[in-house]
């Protein structure tokens, strides 16, 4: 029998990151495919237009969740994937990154479905954000882990999670440019897209492209004001494709930004031939950052920690900490800063283009073994825990 196998994605860089996956798996004719939506994001320029661009399909199966919270839609998607899986029993259930969409994971377990994690292993040790909560919780609940480096699975084997269950990949958004970017490059040309910047009142190289969405940032007057100011300080317009809750949040404390225009989230392609366009990237989307090192555009990072050190280590990047305590001199010297690698190239680290087929062929190749893909999560350290528990007599 075909394996029944599932992935459960929620937000529009969750489409980036796994188009490939998805058409990849769709191909495999023993494999039966389902692509299930949780509906974090749900506008059209949020998620269909992605779905399209990246000519990935339409999903198989909509949750429709709904909260105006974390936990509301947290509780909405256990309750609605784990009735799905009550009545559409799964072989295996597919999660990607650190979304509120990943922690759909629970209602898989509670299924007895095993629970494989793409993106594991990712840690910015900063315990205040969310993510790293999701991301830490999936990772050891799952039985099979797909971590970008050698450096991510370090980093779980020393959480206690077993070595064996963790393959490195290689980054797959290098998969996603390679195919939707550098084969197709005209496409994104200043001289193929001139109706573009006109419309935005932009010349090529002498804007900078701009998001912001973390919820660290955005509802944090203090840090907003930060950048608010970097935006301000730089030496050409701003164009910043804001999201809805950060205009929302803009309106709600009253903040004019200078030298910025602020406009609606933008389809995948548009923003690839901005952003490629661009003197530089502001940003604190770790997919942009990250595409922005793979694009060889110069970025700074508005994050107070990272999960994705690489960016830095190409040295493409510059960090900015919108909580740093409020300073002209910090703003000055971060564009000082990013003055410097204006120019500079860089040969990025993040991968080479074969991950998602490394990942697929991985899940294949369980599948062929006809594999249960339990019993992959039981790591050396708990193990070591429940020796030492029997040979005292406790069990």
């Amino acid at each position: 029998m075909r394996k029944k196998i599932d992935l459960v994605l929620g937000i529009r860089p969750d489409i980036i990151r796994a188009s490939s996956i998805i058409n990849l798996l769709r191909e495999e004719k023993e494999i039966d495919f389902r692509f299930i939506w949780s509906g974090q994001h749900y506008s059209n320029n949020l998620k269909d237009v992605f779905l399209e661009q990246l000519e990935v399909g339409f999903p198989d199966v909509e949750l429709d969740i709904s909260g105006d919270s974390d936990y509301s839609l947290v509780s909405d998607l256990i309750n609605k994937l784990g009735a799905f899986y009550e009545n559409h029993p799964s072989d295996l259930s597919i999660f990607l990154g650190d979304t509120n969409t990943v922690m759909g994971a629970i209602s898989a377990a509670q299924h007895q479905i095993p629970i494989f994690h793409i993106e594991g292993c990712m840690r910015s040790y900063d315990w205040s954000m969310p993510e790293e909560k999701y991301r830490t919780i999936v990772d050891h609940l799952s039985d099979r882990i797909y971590a970008y480096f050698d450096e991510y699975k370090n980093q779980g084997v020393a959480e206690g999670l077993n070595p064996s269950s963790i393959v490195v990949t290689g980054n797959i958004i290098v998969d996603i440019l390679s195919k939707n970017f550098f084969d197709k490059i005209e496409k994104y040309s200043y001289e193929n897209n001139k109706e573009i910047f006109k419309r935005y009142n932009l010349e090529r190289n002498k804007f900078i492209f701009a998001t912001a969405h973390r919820r660290e940032n955005i509802l944090d007057l203090a840090a907003l004001k930060q950048i608010k100011s970097l935006f301000e300080n730089v030496k050409v317009p701003v164009l910043f494709a804001a999201g809805y809750r950060t205009q929302a949040m803009i309106k709600e404390f009253n903040l004019e930004f200078k030298n910025t225009k602020i406009i609606d989230p933008i389809g995948y392609q548009e923003l690839l031939i901005l952003a490629s366009n661009s003197l530089g990237v502001f940003t604190d989307s770790g997919t942009l950052i990250e595409e922005a090192c793979v694009l060889g555009i110069p970025s700074i990072q508005m994050r107070r920690s990272t999960e994705r050190p690489q960016v830095y280590d190409a040295g493409g990047t510059v960090k900015f900490n919108p909580h740093h305590e409020y300073s002209e001199d910090y703003v000055t010297d971060t564009l000082r800063k990013f003055d410097s690698i204006l120019g500079k190239k860089w040969e990025h680290n993040l991968g080479d283009s074969n991950s998602s087929v490394r990942i697929v062929n991985d899940i294949k190749k369980l599948a062929n073994e006809n594999q249960s893909f339990s019993n992959h999560s039981i790591s050396n350290l708990h193990l070591n825990y429940l020796r030492a528990y029997r040979d005292d007599g406790l069990i």
